[in-house]
């Protein structure tokens, strides 16, 4: 999948394969009996259907110039049960590939979800989040019609064609011989129209991929968007996404209703130049009725034809979201289990950093050989200016990132030979943007423990000094919260997050600029929480403000990838370099303030 933002189409694939289609095919197979009964069905609906031209035939020929009221009674309610077997068989068809197609539908959205769940931070680094979800719910939905109708539909209407085509070499082989005329005309049209389409639908995927994204990241920035009154421009720029949508969307539209009217145009053609032909030849071997009849399995003949040029419509169609489904579907994490992995023991927490170097783009070092040794129980402060690479050292830790050189071991095992659930498993994280959950916030803090109880979700709750705001919401614990837990300050859900990690028990613990939305009080009272909560686990702290972490074992300075201090914050400041600068600077500021 190419990288891009929303205003960058992704590049078009490689010419039409029907790889794609054999692995939808793959999907098909847990209802192959299922669809073996339908096809069964539709082709006995399709055997009833196909005999009214011959019943007609028979009636024009013989009964009526034989007044055998009897015999034409006979044939009208033969007739009438054909169609009302064909509306059953209809009616079945129609609710078991409905089914089908649903159920299919649902697995490939189920198999794309769960990829995406193993899918590492690279991939999200990269990618509109808008981009990703139109493959998840566009796409798919897309194949709804090509699995609900179009398979059996084309089997049905092969075998139709067949069948009609018997009948009318029964009738006139001449007749039928003109009636197939139009073939190699069709066959041309297909050929001509064939790649133009495909491009055309894979282009209008991008330009819907395009639009998707743009809404998205609207929606996620609209705070900022009023904030700085770019309603207009933003306006602007969606006009400009969504029309190119739709002229995509005409082109592509054109470019498929090319082979319909074709279809049409060459079968009125064909069946008068069959009425010109043969009407001269009645009475020389062929009746009115028999020309009647031949007509009628014209018309049919040519509908499923059409029928079969829209299920290559659909065809071309589906292959053009098919292949951006799977291509999500075969995206490789870049960070995954080993072949030899296996489940790492319950640790005490050492940490060692061996020389370790990482760099989110080949070529380039945001972290430098970084060696780092930590003991159980110790808590590690990382400071140092933005983009230093202080989260960046525990989103390696946390293996959410594999390093480029070099090995990081907890409690002596490497953790790219430890499986990483085993691994995140034993560690609390909570980054700097806290994410907060649709639901109840006792459903937030068990995030993380789907097993802990009520008590303990409150006791976590109370331990970073949450349970106060929480008890005064109308619902408390059951109070529900939006998406990104909007309705609550930023504050509060740091500390819903904090809770969430806490409430995990993890062996080691990372907290990204954790109290950086925490106004002076509340980091006062948490601190206090945090002394207990952090004893027996080893710790890292990513803080801007340094009289969060002066009680830290340890601080790391960290400048340009580099550990360049190291020591307690009386150590460090006794020094009077890099950290004391930092400590001198932040209390101007205060004292300024």
């Amino acid at each position: 999948m190419a990288r891009n933002k929303f205003d960058v189409d992704e590049e078009l694939e490689s010419p039409f394969s029907f790889i794609q289609l054999k692995r939808l095919m793959v999907y098909l197979k847990p209802y192959k009996k299922k669809i073996l009964i339908t096809v069964l069905i539709m082709l006995i609906a399709s055997g009833a259907n196909l005999i009214g031209p011959y019943l007609i035939s028979r009636a024009i020929d013989e009964e009526i110039p034989g007044k055998d009221v009897g015999g034409l009674m006979l044939l009208a309610g033969v007739y009438l049960i054909a169609i009302i077997i064909t509306g059953i068989c209809m009616k079945y068809r129609i609710r078991m590939m409905s089914q089908i197609g649903q159920s299919v539908i649902v697995q490939i959205r189920k198999d794309l979800f769960t990829h995406l769940q193993k899918l590492s931070f690279t991939f999200y680094d990269s990618r509109p989040h808008g981009k990703i979800l139109v493959r998840v719910v566009n796409y798919v939905n897309s194949l709804s019609d090509l699995l609900s109708n179009g398979l059996i539909n084309l089997i049905t209407d092969l075998f139709s064609l067949l069948v009609i085509l018997g009948f009318m070499f029964a009738i006139d082989v001449k007749l039928t011989l003109m009636a197939m005329i139009g073939f190699p005309i069709l066959a041309a049209v297909i050929l001509l129209i064939k790649n133009a389409q495909r491009k055309a639908w894979q282009l209008l995927s991008n330009k819907q991929s395009n639009m998707n994204a743009y809404i998205h990241e609207s929606i996620n920035g609209i705070k900022v968007t009023q904030a700085f009154t770019r309603e207009e421009e933003n306006k602007r720029i969606f006009s400009e996404v969504s029309d190119s949508y739709r002229s995509s969307w005409m082109r592509a539209v054109k470019i498929q209703f090319l082979l319909w009217p074709s279809i049409e145009n060459i079968s009125i053609l064909t069946t008068s130049l069959i009425y010109v032909v043969g009407i001269s030849l009645i009475g020389d071997g062929v009746t009115v009725g028999a020309l009647v009849a031949f007509v009628g399995y014209i018309g049919m003949f040519w509908a499923p034809i059409a029928n079969i040029g829209n299920f290559y419509n659909a065809i071309i169609n589906a292959t053009a979201y098919l292949e951006r489904i799977f291509e999500m579907i075969d995206e490789k994490p870049t960070v995954k289990d080993l072949p030899i992995a296996s489940e790492l023991p319950l640790i005490k927490g050492k940490v060692e950093f061996k020389d370790v170097t990482f760099g989110y783009e080949e070529g380039e070092k945001i972290l430098k050989n970084i060696n780092l040794s930590v003991n159980p129980g110790e808590t590690i402060a990382l400071v140092g200016a933005t983009g230093s690479g202080k989260t960046t050292i525990v989103s390696l830790l946390s293996r959410f990132y594999d390093v480029s050189s070099g090995r990081i071991e907890i409690d002596g095992v490497d953790i790219q030979s430890a499986t990483i659930a085993s691994l995140r498993k034993q560690m609390g994280v909570m980054l700097q943007d806290p994410f907060i959950f649709s639901g109840t916030i006792m459903d937030n803090i068990r995030y993380g423990r789907l097993d802990a109880t009520d008590e303990e979700v409150i006791e976590a709750a109370k331990a970073v000094q949450a349970h106060p705001f929480i008890s005064g919401l109308s619902e408390g614990y059951k109070t529900e919260v939006n998406e990104r837990g909007t309705r609550l300050s930023t504050g509060q859900r740091q500390l819903i997050s904090f809770a969430r990690a806490l409430l995990a028990d993890p062996k080691i613990l990372i907290l990204d600029e954790a109290t950086s939305s925490i106004d002076t009080e509340t980091e006062l009272a948490l601190q206090k929480g945090l002394e207990t909560l952090l004893a027996g686990r080893t710790s890292f702290i990513i803080a801007h403000r340094l009289s969060t972490i002066q009680n830290a074992n340890r601080i790391l300075v960290i400048d340009k990838g580099r550990i360049i201090e190291e020591g307690t914050h009386k150590e460090l400041i006794d020094k009077k370099s890099y950290y004391w600068k930092l400590h001198q600077s932040q209390h101007q500021s205060l004292d300024v303030g």
